[in-house]
């Protein structure tokens, strides 16, 4: 059961990642940051901000409604690490490649391994 609870959920972080192939998760016309404008045109940087969006609401929908508010915070002190990284790609590639680990390892242990409820 566990095992396809976790086919299910790769299957529709891939889809929804596929769907939005090469669109960040915010309005890359609207940029105004360096880095927002770093993200929007670097292909992988803008294909790891899609899969830890998409990452990060999957796992937002399945926590109960306290643990939404610890993982918002965290995901708001992420956000301001990640933008002091200005347009240094090295610096925000390490921080996505950081916070995926951290939000599969959530998904894993938390949501997969316990149930969202």
């Amino acid at each position: 059961m566990k095992q396809s609870i976790l086919y299910f959920a790769l299957f529709l972080m891939s889809m929804l990642y596929l769907s939005n192939t090469h669109a960040a998760s915010f309005s890359c016309q609207a940029a105004k940051l360096k880095i927002e404008q770093r993200i929007c045109n670097e292909r992988r940087l803008n294909d790891a901000d899609v899969k830890l969006a998409t990452t990060y609401q999957i796992i937002l929908h399945a926590l109960p409604m306290g643990g939404r508010d610890a993982e918002k915070a965290k995901q708001s002190r992420w956000l301001k690490q990640r933008n002091a990284c200005g347009a240094n790609t090295s610096c925000i590639e390490d921080a996505y490649l950081r916070r995926q680990q951290q939000l599969d390892q959530l998904l894993q242990v938390r949501v997969l391994s316990q149930g969202p409820f």
